[in-house]
């Protein structure tokens, strides 16, 4: 749009030049020059700060009230070619496990997914890549979030084009800002469309209050929250009537049954998803959520999602390699988690080829993508 207003006003500021003949003289070699002032139609100036949805965009949007619904949704992996790119056959090899296990959504290149290694193109690809195989039995929830107003209103643009269910939004890190500069960054993103906020200050160094969360609450496209602060902020917020997702695994278990949370954004859910899936749908289980959380703890040793890499190659279900800064845990962890794995079962993780001690050497490690 800047380069079009810049061209209309350059356009507005001149006079166009154009030659007649001069009728009286006959003769076409003989001009006069008019002037003439170009005035630019209306219909071309747009006020908003977005282009509007066109109708059928609109119509086929999922509703909020879905996205409220749902127990289980994965923070899916992204699994990378021994050259960086997308491994899309064994990332949709992956999507088609969490289907089969009962799980209900997916966040598209979130923490876990790599987001941050991505560039935008990459991001909307598979974004809209993961809707179009799989948008009819999974929501997908696409991470649109950005730290500038801008890059997440254009990419959540983007996003929802493609056919995203819902935007996942972290507020704005590194440089931070003010109460009121979060109060207008989420009001702007939620007016895309359907949109869960995602609180996170062990990573984004800003906590995001509870009376943000009031203020933007009113907004109809405010899915909920997916909170890692712990489960007396999910409380408060479920006593308010604010939809909250645990973003803690190894307190998902006690905030969906104790403290009201609808469910969980999980991480171990890529590896045991339908044990995941149990413990939120099953009722109580605490001899279960006990069993897993040892796995969780694995996970979490070093920040997610290398724990998540290492393990996924050591099942054999994405090749061992490894967008840097990520880096595979050291080999002692590497052997404690095929431990792991015997004590909960193979048959419970995905899938098929034995869970294996991987080397050193085996591991890709790629710096240009």
């Amino acid at each position: 749009m800047t380069t079009v207003e810049g061209y209309g006003a350059c356009l507005r500021e001149q006079a166009l030049q154009f030659l007649r003949p001069n009728c009286k003289d006959r003769c076409p070699r003989q001009c006069t020059k008019r002037t003439v002032r170009w005035r630019s139609p209306q219909a071309a100036i747009l006020p908003d700060l977005h282009l509007p949805m066109r109708s059928l965009e609109v119509k086929n949007r999922t509703s909020t009230d879905d996205i409220k619904s749902l127990r289980l949704i994965t923070a899916c992996k992204t699994p990378y070619l021994p050259d960086g790119r997308f491994d899309l056959e064994a990332y949709d090899a992956l999507l088609n496990r969490q289907i089969e296990n009962g799980v209900e959504g997916v966040i598209v290149g979130g923490t876990t997914g790599e987001g941050q290694l991505m560039s935008w193109d990459e991001h909307i690809m598979l974004i809209g890549h993961t809707v179009n195989c799989f948008g009819g039995s999974i929501k997908v929830i696409g991470n649109t979030g950005s730290n500038s107003t801008r890059e997440a209103i254009h990419a959540s643009e983007q996003g929802f084009a493609v056919g995203m269910h819902a935007a996942l939004h972290i507020n704005p890190y590194y440089g931070k800002t003010s109460i009121e500069g979060m109060i207008s960054h989420f009001n702007c993103v939620l007016s895309m469309g359907p949109s869960i906020i995602y609180n996170v200050p062990s990573r984004t160094g800003q906590d995001i209050p509870p009376h943000i969360i009031q203020a933007v609450s009113q907004s109809n496209n405010l899915a909920g929250v997916k909170e890692c602060v712990g489960n007396d902020r999910v409380e408060q917020y479920t006593n308010q009537g604010i939809v909250v997702w645990s973003g803690n695994d190894d307190q998902c278990h006690d905030a969906r049954w104790n403290h009201g949370a609808t469910g969980v954004i999980s991480v171990t859910s890529n590896l045991v998803p339908g044990l995941m899936r149990e413990l939120m749908f099953g009722g109580k289980n605490p001899s279960l959520n006990a069993k897993l959380l040892s796995l969780m703890d694995w996970l979490f040793f070093e920040p997610n999602p290398i724990g998540l890499n290492t393990a996924l190659a050591q099942l054999g279900v994405v090749r061992p390699v490894f967008r840097l800064p990520y880096v595979p845990l050291p080999k002692a962890k590497r052997e404690e988690f095929v431990k792991l794995v015997k004590q909960i079962g193979r048959e419970n993780f995905v899938g098929e080829r034995d869970v294996q001690v991987l080397d050193d050497d085996d591991f890709i490690l790629v710096s240009r993508y």
